[in-house]
């Protein structure tokens, strides 16, 4: 099978700079080869448990980023994966991609009735010459490597909701949709009344023992999006990107403008002229408003979160709402409020 050509590491991946607080104000030493796991919104913390388990351990990051995001897709009760809000048509579509330390990726968009599409993103890159598959060329890969087709089902919460749209068709993206109920919005949990988590993105950064960066971003899309829409998510240097000897980011929120940036992408490359990955996340969100305006800005959420080579890390979004994840021990797993412009 065709094998991804792999880059030496350089000797700098070893490199053990030791700071003594990061952005968040979490004192004691700490060094760049401290295993760190961030993700975003709510269901970060057990997607954060499972990746931690390999990378206490000594694992790779690129493999904690894959296992941590899988716990998400598995959640029939979670918006991420088959149990999400379809497209206007009523079917599930799913995006995804990952990323390793070496800069390799492989993404999967409009992929249908498969539960783990981040781990067909993860074969896409290792067994292909390719970067993207998508839709039927997707699934028909996935099912060659082994993965079982899922009945072509809404969950009863995604039926729900469909039937609830259909009554006025209307195309309107809420902003921080994973924070209301009820037209009440409030920080953690993000749970609706029904005890599922109302989310649409998770999208996990990790640091191992090696100094190693990888990420990964998986994703049911917009709900009730035109058939066919792809966001930021799956997209490198939009949703998610690494650069090894800098740092990584995802993002978060209304995808399309995202996009018009190029947004983690931007991000790293700020952290490498030597913004925080906090300032990095601002700047990229700062674009994001000056193009659109403040008056339409607040109509719209996008959250940008990232982390450096240091194990430093950072987050920042356009309206207060979005929260990420933080696990660096066995006891230390938290939710964290983004700083916020509006």
């Amino acid at each position: 099978m065709l094998q991804r050509r792999k880059f030496l590491e350089m000797g700098t991946l070893g490199i053990g700079t030791i700071f003594t607080k990061n952005a968040w104000g979490f004192s004691g030493k700490a060094n760049g080869k401290k295993p760190l796991v961030l993700s975003t919104w709510d269901a970060g913390i057990d997607a954060n448990k499972e990746a931690w388990k390999i990378l206490r351990s000594g694992g790779r990051a690129f493999d904690a980023v894959e296992k941590g995001v899988m716990v998400t897709e598995s959640s029939i009760n979670c918006c991420v994966g088959l149990g999400g809000n379809p497209d206007r048509e009523g079917i599930v579509t799913l995006d995804a991609c990952i990323m390793d330390e070496f800069g390799n990726a492989g993404g999967v968009l409009a992929l249908e009735r498969i539960l783990h599409p981040i781990s067909v993103a993860r074969r896409v890159m290792e067994k292909t010459p390719h970067v993207y598959l998508v839709g039927d060329g997707a699934q028909m890969f996935a099912v060659e490597q082994g993965f079982p087709l899922e009945p072509q089902k809404l969950s009863p919460d995604a039926e729900k909701e469909y039937k609830k749209w259909l009554e006025k068709s209307d195309y309107k993206p809420q902003i921080n949709i994973e924070q209301k109920e009820g037209g009440q919005t409030a920080f953690a949990p993000n749970k609706l009344s029904n005890g599922a988590w109302n989310h649409d993105t998770i999208g996990m950064i990790a640091i191992d023992a090696n100094g190693n960066l990888s990420g990964s971003c998986t994703t049911s899309g917009m709900a009730f999006k035109m058939r066919g829409r792809v966001g930021d998510s799956p997209l490198v240097g939009a949703g998610l990107f690494v650069d090894n000897e800098v740092g990584a980011a995802v993002s978060t929120g209304l995808g399309e403008e995202v996009i018009k940036v190029c947004g983690t992408h931007l991000v790293v490359e700020l952290m490498r002229q030597g913004y925080s990955p906090e300032n990095a996340c601002k700047e990229a969100v700062n674009r994001i408003v000056k193009h659109n305006g403040i008056a339409k800005s607040k109509e719209i959420q996008v959250g940008f979160l990232a982390l450096n080579k240091k194990g430093e890390y950072g987050a920042y979004c356009i309206q207060t709402g979005f929260s990420f994840a933080v696990c660096d021990s066995d006891t230390h797993n938290e939710l964290i409020p983004s700083k916020h412009m509006i």
